[in-house]
């Protein structure tokens, strides 16, 4: 099920949530992030491990697109389909994948970088002139 003009009442309460055009379907995003997409006129969120058992428990299944030929099972599963008639329940189960989303971010950046080193003139070489052949 994905009534576009429908999710976005459902996405509504969580603020600040844009659909983007993508492929066959939509992303949907925010604050820079995608935690949910259309594929196939379906809809799935973005889950880390936690979030992935409760979509088991509810037999959905998860996305898993073909690329290069094979099948590549991706962090995304089906929204189950008892949801698009509870807006509460939707938008906790939305606002979950979004901080599922914002967890896994964190995890992935790390946490303190050393900036590059600043060369003074001095440091940096010059290339070698090069002299002008006599004839």
């Amino acid at each position: 099920m994905a009534d576009v003009e429908h999710l976005h009442e459902l996405f509504a309460p969580l603020g600040g949530v844009s659909f983007k055009r993508m492929f066959s379907g939509y992303g949907i995003m925010k604050d820079g992030m995608m935690f949910a997409l259309i594929s196939q006129d379906e809809l799935y969120f973005k889950t880390d491990e936690a979030l992935a058992e409760r979509f088991r428990a509810e037999g959905s299944r998860q996305w898993t697109p073909t690329m290069r030929g094979k099948p590549r099972p991706m962090r995304y599963w089906r929204v189950p389909e008892r949801l698009y008639d509870d807006a509460d329940e939707f938008a906790a189960w939305a606002r979950d994948a979004f901080g599922a989303t914002q967890r896994m971010r964190a995890e992935k950046r790390p946490t303190s970088r050393k900036p590059a080193a600043k060369r003074s003139p001095r440091q940096t070489k010059a290339a070698p002139k090069r002299r002008a052949s006599r004839r």
